[in-house]
């Protein structure tokens, strides 16, 4: 099982005493390959509901100052988790993300680049589009309930994959990358709404 499988065991007992987690559409998660799965982000909890939901082990980048807590440090290295510098251009990360997927992990990313607690779809960055169409992976839109409170029901729903096949063809340009990334925005707002 490895300390991945039993730490995402032990959390999910503890998360399924505090909420109602109902996961819809994992079957669209595809088994082997690498692929992206692509989220809303409204709690700072959100990674651990993704984590829960998804078949297969998450690979997350997290910011830097996490990994610097002694404990918590620790523990997020053993999940898989990496840092990311998010005040600048942290091509460091950037790399590991396409180790990940060329090697045909999974990884979960969450586009708006921080929580939007409206619960209203933030804007996109234009990173997901270019990991995707880079490393040549595929992106599944997640929808997580947003706003969740304790003891209520928290809904993840996997949609099917992002067809991105017309944006693959030729270079990845900044044109490219932004039609790939609306395009992934709306997939994800259609999983959010239900």
């Amino acid at each position: 099982m490895g300390f991945y499988g039993f730490a995402k065991a032990i959390v999910t007992s503890v998360f399924r005493l505090l909420y109602r987690i109902r996961v819809e559409g994992a079957q669209h998660v595809p088994r082997t390959g690498g692929v992206i799965v692509c989220a809303n982000h409204t709690k700072a909890i959100d990674p651990i509901f993704l984590g829960i939901a998804c078949p297969r082990p998450v690979q997350f980048m997290a910011k830097q100052e996490i990994f610097q807590v002694p404990v918590l440090g620790w523990l997020v290295r053993q999940l898989n988790a990496f840092p990311v510098d998010r005040a600048g251009n942290d091509r460091g990360a950037l790399k590991r993300s396409l180790t990940v997927l060329e090697s045909g992990g999974c990884f979960g990313i969450f586009p708006e680049g921080t929580r939007v607690k409206s619960g209203e779809l933030g804007e996109f960055h234009g990173g997901t589009a270019y990991l995707a169409l880079k490393a040549g992976a595929q992106v599944v839109p997640v929808g997580i309930t947003p706003g969740y409170k304790l003891f209520e029901t928290v809904v993840v729903r996997f949609g099917a994959p992002v067809d991105l096949d017309e944006f693959r063809a030729g270079k990845v340009n900044g044109a490219v990358r932004d039609a790939a990334s609306q395009r992934i925005s709306e997939a994800v707002a259609a999983q959010v709404q239900g």
